[in-house]
């Protein structure tokens, strides 16, 4: 069964956390993105809980984060970053997971915080938040193995752009028959995305 603590992630914004804890002790951390918080978007979302519930299941430990007050895509990129810091504080190996507005603030944290990522999992990622916050255009600069999820029938985000950086680096690209929501195939994605991050992470996956 996984433990959870509520974590209060260091920085100048007051963002608060959830840290899921596996059975064993845990050499690697997952960092998890949510969604837009103007949109409703939190780390109670189920496709953020649906991995780590997968992660830890498999060994893996789990920060799901809530960003601070709304700073138009700068602030909750520190407040990725800030998370991936406190993680690499603590574990050997530091991933990062993020779902729609998540996963281009996971691709954008993870091309410019000073720590290391080891691997980055997005799902049906936007692929620009501003003119300067271009997730697709960081794919190239992503220092990590990447896999982006996304589905066919997505009419929510623009994922396109990511997939097509993504591909065009030779990264890791799985679609889905779903629109951006992925009623029905939570565990499914969630699986998927573990699996690439623990491979990455160098977790055994014999255990």
């Amino acid at each position: 069964m996984t433990d959870s603590d509520v974590v209060l992630v260091p920085g100048a914004r007051d963002v608060r956390a959830t840290h899921d804890v596996a059975a064993t002790d845990a050499t690697a951390c997952v960092v998890a993105c949510p969604p837009h918080p103007q949109l409703g978007g939190a780390r109670t979302d189920r496709r953020l809980t649906a991995t780590s519930d997968a992660l830890t299941d498999s060994g893996v430990d789990c920060l799901r984060f809530d960003y601070g007050d709304w700073d138009d895509g700068y602030g909750e990129r520190e407040d990725a970053r800030n998370a991936l810091r406190w993680a690499a504080d603590r574990y050997d190996a530091v991933g990062v997971y993020g779902y729609s507005f998540g996963g281009a603030i996971a691709i954008l944290a993870a091309a410019s915080v000073d720590v290391s990522v080891e691997a980055a999992a997005v799902l049906a990622p936007a692929s620009r938040l501003n003119d300067d916050l271009d997730a697709a255009a960081a794919v190239d600069e992503l220092p990590c193995p990447l896999w982006v999820g996304y589905g066919e029938r997505d009419e929510t985000a623009d994922s396109i752009p990511v997939v097509e950086a993504a591909e065009r680096c030779q990264q890791s690209v799985h679609a889905y028959g779903s629109d951006h929501h992925f009623v029905g195939q939570h565990d499914k994605v969630g699986a998927d995305a573990a699996a690439f991050l623990r491979t990455h992470l160098g977790v055994d996956t014999d255990e």
